[in-house]
């Protein structure tokens, strides 16, 4: 996964990140010209040129917009992970403080790295951004001890929110990641009604959906044993599955820092 314990994803640049390679190319706006790769591709044609151009005044090495080489570069582009908490009564909240190491964890390792995170909270028929993308160790540890709790499990439409919120990520130049805290079983559909069956059919289109934007997640089962609805949650989303017993600090890492891209 992204940054969450894991580098971002890597993008083509003209000026900043690692040197990857030298191109042919137009000197334009912001490109780095590569003069030692530019002048060995203008060397061949001096004799040509020169007796092209037989005027005293001509400069004693030729180049022409079809020598200019172009420097590459690729960077690590900045990472938002987002924390997908279920806060409904099913999901046992006293159980989410056994992941509370992992979970900082997560937020430390995202602050060295300088990338954002952002918490979504679903219960009841809703589900609410409690915290926008930020940098802030501080104010996401506040926000996630303070989460309120209780009510129906509206799983479908924290997805579809989180699902949302990636894709505006993407739309910033940034790569996204999703770590879902949950016990996978969902009693709400997207439509607000209450039904066990129609809720789980809606979460697994929502997660089938996320699978599709290719967004690197993790599910993290908070049920007291593995629960086979969050397994196959994951399997839905193409998520890594994570239950909690074993969801220590140093096990969520591994398996984030596995999920990053490349």
């Amino acid at each position: 996964m992204a940054s969450a314990g894991g580098a971002g994803a890597t993008s083509q640049s003209m000026r900043r990140g690692r040197p990857v390679g030298v191109r042919a190319g137009a000197l334009r706006a912001g490109a780095r010209l590569n003069l030692v790769e530019t002048l060995r591709a203008a060397a061949p044609w001096q004799t040509l040129r020169r007796r092209a151009q037989p005027s005293p005044a001509a400069p004693r090495v030729i180049v022409v917009p079809d020598d200019f080489r172009i420097t590459r570069f690729r960077h690590r582009t900045e990472t938002t992970t987002i924390f997908l908490v279920d806060a409904s009564g099913s999901a046992a909240l006293a159980r989410l403080a056994e992941a509370k190491g992992a979970v900082e964890l997560v937020l430390a390792d995202c602050y060295v790295r300088r990338d954002k995170v952002a918490l979504i909270a679903f219960r009841g028929t809703t589900a609410e951004l409690l915290l926008p993308p930020t940098g802030s160790l501080v104010r996401a540890k506040r926000c996630l001890a303070g989460l309120p709790g209780g009510g129906s499990t509206p799983l479908a439409t924290g997805i579809a929110a989180a699902a949302a919120l990636a894709e505006a990520v993407r739309r910033r130049g940034q790569t996204p990641a999703l770590i879902l805290l949950s016990d996978g079983r969902a009693n709400i559909a997207r439509d607000g009604t209450a039904g066990r069956t129609r809720a789980e059919a809606d979460a697994t289109d929502a997660a089938r959906l996320l699978r599709a934007a290719a967004v690197p997640s993790i599910v993290v089962d908070t049920s007291p044993r593995p629960t086979p609805a969050a397994r196959q949650l994951a399997t839905a989303m193409g998520a890594r599955y994570l239950p909690l017993p074993y969801a220590d600090a140093d096990a969520l890492s591994r398996a984030i820092g596995a999920k990053a891209p490349a």
